[in-house]
């Protein structure tokens, strides 16, 4: 993909992406964020949403010079992402960095710092001019909803969410909502088949995470094996 400057906008970037997926030049995919991009012990030994995408751009599609680099890290907030930029994000020299947090930002468990969601946006918007900075794509995706019955200390999850919504909009970057996707799936509440805990999606979570991501980046093949796969598995999560 050129580092070429452009008007940097989200109908820009998702052209780019799509000029960029028809070349042969190869692409580094960067996917950070905290514990559900980490994706680990809560699927349970199932692929995490950044191994699904792997497999759609290396094995679907066929890119296999790109790379796709997991570099979230569990518990982590935005500040640890910020830095940590040049080992989390800007040492792989990326084309398209994907971000996902919050979940943490906005805990008040005892010990954590308290964040106001514009302070939280700030700092968004931070991320954002790094990334573009780099001369890649940043893609702004929002938590998926939560129990927030039996996490109380993340209740405030939904204005967080918000805050996302409002940087992507403000500031033109291409935005996956995951949240709304969540809640959608929990018919306004919890989608339980897809939770592990009341924070954490399982497996079948993180199949619904690919997809809305695969969808919103162009990464779904017109003729795919594991694209059913993945649609089947959210399906019966959605009969729990």
């Amino acid at each position: 993909m050129s580092n070429a400057e452009v008007t940097a906008s989200a109908a820009s970037d998702l052209r780019r992406l799509a000029d960029s997926l028809v070349s042969t030049d190869p692409l580094n995919w960067v996917i950070t964020g905290d514990s559900i991009t980490h994706g680990l012990v809560h699927t349970h030994g199932g692929r995490s949403y950044s191994e699904h995408v792997h497999e759609l751009i290396r094995g679907e599609l066929g890119r296999t010079r790109d790379a796709v680099i997991n570099s979230a890290i569990s518990g982590h907030r935005l500040p640890d992402i910020l830095g940590d930029f040049d080992r989390r994000v800007a040492s792989w020299r990326p084309d398209v960095v994907t971000l996902m947090i919050g979940t943490n930002d906005m805990s008040i468990q005892p010990g954590s710092p308290f964040v106001e969601p514009a302070e939280f946006a700030a700092s968004l918007r931070e991320f954002v001019a790094r990334v573009r900075t780099l001369g890649a794509i940043p893609v702004l995706q929002t938590p998926p909803s939560i129990d927030a019955v039996n996490a109380p200390e993340r209740a405030r999850l939904a204005e967080f969410a918000d805050a996302v919504r409002e940087v992507a909009a403000t500031d033109d970057v291409i935005l996956v909502d995951q949240h709304a996707r969540f809640t959608e799936f929990g018919g306004g509440g919890v989608p339980w088949g897809m939770m592990n805990d009341p924070f954490h999606p399982n497996a079948a979570g993180h199949a619904a995470l690919a997809l809305e991501l695969a969808t919103a980046l162009g990464l779904r093949p017109p003729v795919s094996r594991a694209i059913p796969l993945l649609e089947a598995q959210v399906r019966a999560a959605r009969l729990v």
